[in-house]
């Protein structure tokens, strides 16, 4: 049984209800699936070699939808609201000296 309130983010789409986080410290992947983004950590990408760019990318070309059958998104969900709360993380973050790379739309 779950005691911890606590929640992650996805660093594909933003969405904050995440169980475990996408890695672990040594770089493990906890293998959850977004529910916002069907992105499944440690199988996309390293199974099947997808960037956390390149498949937001494509979620976003693919029209930005709730992924999950099981799951339902909250009332208020809405992806635009969730992937500008990614990007101000995004930018106010530092790694290296340099923000990381997040994609908003395609060019």
């Amino acid at each position: 049984m779950r005691t911890s309130t606590t929640t992650h983010i996805c660093p594909v789409c933003g969405y904050d209800e995440l169980h475990e986080p996408p890695r672990n410290r040594t770089g493990g992947a906890s293998l959850e699936i977004c529910p916002s983004c069907g992105f499944q950590f440690g199988v996309t990408d390293d199974d099947k070699g997808l960037t956390y760019d390149d498949y937001r990318l494509q979620w976003i070309e693919s029209g930005m939808k709730w992924s999950s059958k099981g799951k339902k998104p909250r009332k208020d969900w809405n992806a635009q609201t969730q992937l500008g709360s990614l990007a101000l993380s995004a930018s106010l973050k530092r790694v290296r000296g340099r923000p990381p790379r997040v994609f908003l739309k395609p060019n």
